[in-house]
């Protein structure tokens, strides 16, 4: 099923930091991108976020588990792990995951991530 554009609108909107969070429609979802990069993505209305060694422990804490790209031959898991309802509930814990998700290396290129991380919540 595809991804609700609103979905899509709610979530960019909850993390206003000083660069734009946009979402762009992708292969039936959205992609997550600050500043160029993409840091998550959005599937079936579900948010997922990029994972590495240092945050994997609080997604696979938190029962989280990674998206999984149905590929040609079989599928496949990727970097960006799901959001669980908990933490999309608390907008502290959504901010820290998002930012935890643009600190990985693979979303910044070796960019200076003190801006980037510097998110905060607007609750409309």
């Amino acid at each position: 099923m595809p991804s609700d554009r609103s979905v899509c609108d709610d979530i960019t909107t909850w993390l206003t930091p000083p660069e734009p969070v946009m979402g762009r429609a992708m292969f039936g979802g959205f992609g997550i991108f600050m500043d160029g990069f993409m840091f998550g993505l959005i599937a079936d209305s579900d948010l997922y976020l990029e994972v590495d060694a240092e945050n994997r422990p609080a997604f696979e804490s938190a029962g989280s588990h990674p998206f999984t790209c149905e590929g040609k031959s079989k599928p496949g898991p990727m970097s960006c792990w799901k959001v669980t309802e908990q933490i999309l509930n608390d907008p502290k814990a959504l901010i820290e995951w998002a930012s935890a998700a643009c600190g990985d290396s693979s979303c910044k290129e070796g960019k200076e991530i003190s801006k980037m991380v510097q998110l905060r919540v607007t609750i409309c």
